[in-house]
Parts: structure tokens; C-alpha cells; sequence
């Protein structure tokens, strides 16, 4: 264990009683496939996989900078709807972003919609969105005072 892994468990950052699995090269020696190993980005939230049985998942991601991209195509691929947050990266990087993800739609026959300011819901070509807004609604109604 690392000088730096030692502090952050002393500290109770971290826990110390099973990390070294993580860093060992002799796990994959023990069969474990290199290709069963992955890592979460704490930036990607997906639903849990009870609602991956019964295909109600949605994937929300926060991106840093356009490297995050790949993680939200490959959420899209799979047929996640995909809810962007993009208020934490730079107007440039930003329209990159969006750029891409109207492109990813385009060509696997999404959606792509705007939710709020520089948020956006990227549905698959088999999700219906259904608006918040009741049917047969009239503007001049009974609440209306002017």
C-alpha cells in the first residue's frame, strides 16, 4: 500500500482492509479476467439493476470536459435515456458536448431534447417522452385574472 493510500486510511478517507485487491497485479494471475474490472465514474449515475430487468433505467452524467463523452454515448448505445447536466463545463466544451450528442441521436435515431438550461435528455428511438402538461388544457381558463 501506497505512503498516500496509508494517510487517507489513517485518516478514515478510505477503507484499509481490502484495497490491496484493487492495485495487486496477481488477482488477474488468479483468473479474474482484466475485462471484468471496471470503475465507476462518481460523475455517472445509472438506476440499479432491478430497473435494468425491467428496462426503466435513465443515466444522468455531469461532465468535466469533453473527455466524458465517450461514457455518455456508450450509455446511449445501450439503450439508456440519457439525462446531461452540462452546467459544470465551459461554454466551449459545452457545445462540443451537445454537438456530439446530436450527432449520437441523429445516427442511432434518438432524441434529443432540452430539459433546462444546458441540460438535455437524449431518449433512444424506442422512448416516448410524455409531457408534464395535462391534455386539453386551455390558457384562458378559471386562474386566469388579467
Amino acid at each position: 500500500m501506497g505512503s498516500v493510500r496509508k494517510a487517507s486510511a489513517w485518516l478514515g478517507l478510505v477503507d484499509d482492509n481490502d484495497d490491496e485487491r484493487y492495485y495487486d497485479d496477481d488477482n488477474y494471475a488468479e483468473g479474474q479476467d482484466s475485462g471484468d474490472a471496471w470503475v465507476t465514474d462518481p460523475r455517472v449515475k445509472v438506476a440499479s439493476e432491478t430497473a435494468e430487468e425491467t428496462g426503466r433505467r435513465i443515466g444522468t452524467v455531469t461532465p468535466d470536459s469533453f473527455r466524458d463523452a465517450r461514457g455518455i454515448g456508450e450509455l446511449f448505445r445501450d439503450g439508456v435515456p440519457v439525462i446531461i447536466n452540462l452546467t459544470a463545463m465551459e461554454p466551449a466544451d459545452a457545445k462540443r458536448v451537445v454537438d456530439f450528442a446530436a450527432g449520437l441521436t441523429f445516427g442511432l435515431r434518438g432524441t434529443i431534447e432540452r430539459v433546462a438550461t444546458r441540460v438535455f435528455l437524449l431518449t433512444p428511438a424506442n422512448t416516448e417522452i410524455v409531457s408534464g402538461e395535462a391534455p386539453g388544457r386551455q390558457t384562458g381558463g378559471f386562474f386566469n385574472q388579467s
